[in-house]
């Protein structure tokens, strides 16, 4: 095998393997969303730990409008996303992570893409520092008790289904 063959696939070996740890970490950590303040499109403070979806799951995707990945995944999830909440309830969450020199560019992006989601503003990434999420896209999922039990890192087509049937999962479960 050749050094640069070599070496991509140990990238891949590794990224692979850090996925399926932070899969398993979440769904055992029974960790929950930190006491952070985030900002909701209009400006008002909102803190971290009072999203809230009546006892039902929450999907919180961490995005920026520079990230690609991100709009894809966001966009895909989109055209799925009345048939998921009439199924299962779940709420879905936008969370940006553009600084606050961008972040005025967050609203209209939104509305010209017409997201249907709950957006917020993590200006300054204390929550996404918080939650250990080192790059956009990532998604976390919430049970019906506001526990981290699903975490996923990047987007590649397809994987809003799986995503979807982790929701399934915990919808069943509760």
């Amino acid at each position: 095998m050749n050094k640069i063959f070599r070496k991509e696939l140990l990238t891949v070996v590794a990224t692979v393997l850090f996925s399926f740890v932070l899969t398993v970490n979440a769904s055992e950590s029974g960790r929950t969303l930190p006491n952070i303040n985030i900002k909701d499109l209009m400006g008002r403070t909102v803190n971290a730990q009072d999203l809230e979806n009546d006892g039902k799951p929450i999907i919180i995707s961490f995005w920026a409008t520079w990230c690609k990945p991100c709009l894809e995944e966001l966009s895909a999830i989109n055209e799925l996303y009345e048939e998921w909440r009439e199924e299962t309830g779940v709420k879905i969450i936008a969370i940006s992570i553009d600084d606050s020199r961008n972040s005025r560019r967050v609203a209209p992006f939104v509305r010209a893409r017409d997201w249907q989601y709950e957006v917020y503003l993590d200006e300054n990434s204390d929550l996404r520092r918080a939650l250990g999420i080192n790059n956009p896209p990532h998604t976390v999922v919430l049970d019906g008790n506001k526990n981290i039990v699903f975490e996923h890192s990047g987007y590649a087509a397809g994987d809003e289904i799986k995503l979807f049937e982790q929701v399934r999962k915990l919808v069943k479960t509760e």
